[in-house]
C-alpha cells in the first residue's frame, strides 16, 4: 500500500519500549522509598492493597482517568494520609516512582528505527502515558510530545490526534499514527482521519496477535518499527524516481 506520509505520530508504551517492566520497577522503587521514609505507609500498603487504592482512584476520581501523573500523585497522598504519615513527603515519593517509571528498556530495533524515521519525516509523540522523552533521552528525535495529561483527553478521543496534526501543520490524511493498541491507536487514529500503522510485535513464543474484530483494519501492519522504517525508505525511493 502506498500513500503520502508527511509526518508520523507515535505511541510510546509498548510501541518503543515494553511498559510492564518499567511499571514493575517503579512500584518496587516506590515500595523501597516508603519503607525507608514512611514505614507505616509501607506496612499499610503492600502491592495488593495498592491495587485496591488504584481501583478506588478510578472510582472516586474519574476525571483523572486521562492523567496518569495526577492519579499516581493522588494515590501516594492517600497512602501517606491514611497511614498517618506526613503528606509533605508525597512529592519526594512520586519523584522516586517517576524516575524508575522512566527507566525503560527499548525494544532492540526501536532507537535505530526512530533515527531512520526522523531522518525522513517529522516525528511527534502522542501518548496516554506519562513517560518523559527528555528524561528517557529520545526527545531530540521528536518535534514535540503530546500527552493525554497536557491535552486534557486521551486516545482514542479524536481531539488529541487533531491537536497533533495542527501542531505539525499538516492535513490529517498525510499523518501516519503508529502504535500497538488496536483500539486506542489504530481505530482511534482512523476515526480521527489519520492513517494508522499497527505495530504487532511477537510475544515470547514468536506469536503475533490476530486483529481483534471486524472493524476497519490498519492501513499498515508491521512486527517492528524497523519494518516500518524499511517501508518508509521504500516509499521515499519510489517518490524520488517518479518523472
Amino acid at each position: 500500500m502506498s500513500f503520502p506520509v508527511r509526518a508520523i505520530t507515535l505511541d510510546l508504551d509498548d510501541t518503543i519500549w515494553p511498559i510492564a517492566p518499567a511499571i514493575v520497577g517503579a512500584e518496587a522503587a516506590l515500595e523501597a522509598w516508603m519503607a525507608a521514609n514512611a514505614p507505616r505507609a509501607a506496612r499499610m500498603w503492600p502491592p495488593r492493597e495498592r491495587q485496591r487504592l488504584r481501583e478506588l482512584a478510578n472510582h472516586e476520581r474519574p476525571r483523572l482517568a486521562h492523567d496518569m501523573t495526577a492519579q499516581r500523585q493522588w494515590m501516594i497522598e492517600r497512602m501517606l494520609v491514611l497511614a498517618d504519615e506526613d503528606v509533605e513527603l508525597a512529592d519526594s515519593a512520586y519523584d522516586a516512582y517517576f524516575a524508575a517509571r522512566c527507566d525503560v528498556t527499548h525494544y532492540p530495533d526501536s532507537v535505530a528505527a526512530l533515527e531512520r524515521l526522523a531522518a525522513r519525516v517529522p516525528l511527534a509523540a502522542v501518548s496516554n502515558g506519562n513517560a518523559c522523552l527528555d528524561t528517557i533521552g529520545l526527545m531530540h528525535l521528536f518535534r514535540f510530545q503530546l500527552g493525554a495529561r497536557e491535552h486534557g483527553a486521551a486516545k482514542p478521543d479524536a481531539s488529541i490526534f487533531h491537536a497533533a496534526c495542527e501542531r505539525l501543520g499538516l492535513p490529517r490524511e498525510q499523518v501516519l499514527h503508529v502504535g500497538d493498541d488496536p483500539y486506542m491507536d489504530v481505530i482511534g487514529a482512523r476515526r480521527a482521519g489519520l492513517r494508522a500503522c499497527w505495530i504487532n510485535r511477537s510475544d515470547d513464543h514468536g506469536r503475533s496477535q490476530p486483529w481483534p474484530d471486524a472493524r476497519p483494519r490498519p492501513d499498515l501492519e508491521f512486527p517492528t518499527l524497523a519494518a516500518l522504517a524499511d517501508w518508509l525508505d521504500a516509499a521515499h525511493a519510489k517518490e524520488s524516481i517518479r518523472p
